[in-house]
């Protein structure tokens, strides 16, 4: 379901201007799902805290993938915030490819056993509540032509990892930072030791859906379909507090 482009216009001049200022202004599009469509993105920062935030046209958190029933094959919605910083900087290898935030719902598995987001004493069953996550990117022509998937951890390999990494074999790590999603906006606030490394970076913004390979096998979690991109070509040119 998409916004009429009039809709769209009426709720866009319903949200404050300075809540859209500086960042990456995207213009609203109809061939894509209102609450996927991004129409603004923006990296601040206030004392050694990040704020992640990102505008749709529609209502954010809205759309969730349906269960499958089974982890092969099931989706993962995401809005993603991929940034110049290295990975280093949150616990992974120096370069290890792109590290990018991610806010993440998906129904057929729970990738943050640290948590219990729904509150009811289990840590195993709340994935399809939309929770965050750094993850390490890179292009894998497994997943198709310059399409992007979570970096693999080989059998047997042992890299450096952040101490909140989940157990699977994959650059991800489940911090436990919650985001807000209200209206048409997703916020997530990151503390950093020397968040110089935030402010001399860059960043971009990206809606898309994730799947788990077929036979869970490398590559286990592939950029299956990118719904929009601030930049228009994930050049990541947003500079934070500008």
């Amino acid at each position: 379901m998409t916004l009429h482009p009039i809709a769209a216009a009426l709720l866009l001049a319903a949200v404050p201007a300075a809540a859209h200022d500086g960042g990456i202004a995207t213009p609203a599009s109809t061939a894509v799902a209102a609450d996927f469509d991004i129409v603004h993105t923006r990296i601040s920062t206030s004392g050694n805290v990040a704020t992640f935030h990102m505008a749709v046209s529609g209502k954010a958190g809205r759309t969730r993938p349906s269960a499958s029933g089974k982890l092969a094959g099931s989706q993962v919605f995401s809005y993603v915030w991929p940034t110049t910083i290295d990975p280093w900087e949150v616990g992974f290898e120096r370069k290890a490819g792109i590290l990018a935030l991610a806010v993440t719902a998906h129904p057929d598995f729970d990738d943050t056993p640290l948590f219990d987001e729904n509150g009811d004493g289990r840590r195993d069953n709340d994935g399809d509540l939309w929770h965050s996550h750094w993850v390490v990117l890179q292009p894998n022509p497994a997943c198709g032509k310059d399409a992007l998937a979570v970096v693999d951890i080989p059998e047997g390999a042992k890299p450096r990892l952040p101490r909140t990494w989940p157990g699977l074999p994959l650059l991800l790590d489940s911090p436990g930072w919650s985001p807000t999603l209200e209206a048409g906006t997703v916020e997530v606030k990151v503390p950093f030791d020397d968040i110089g490394v935030v402010t001399a970076g860059g960043f971009d913004g990206v809606t898309a859906g994730l799947r788990v390979n077929a036979s869970v096998h490398a590559p286990l979690l592939c950029v299956a379909d990118v719904f929009k991109v601030a930049s228009g070509n994930l050049s990541l040119p947003g500079k934070p507090n500008r």
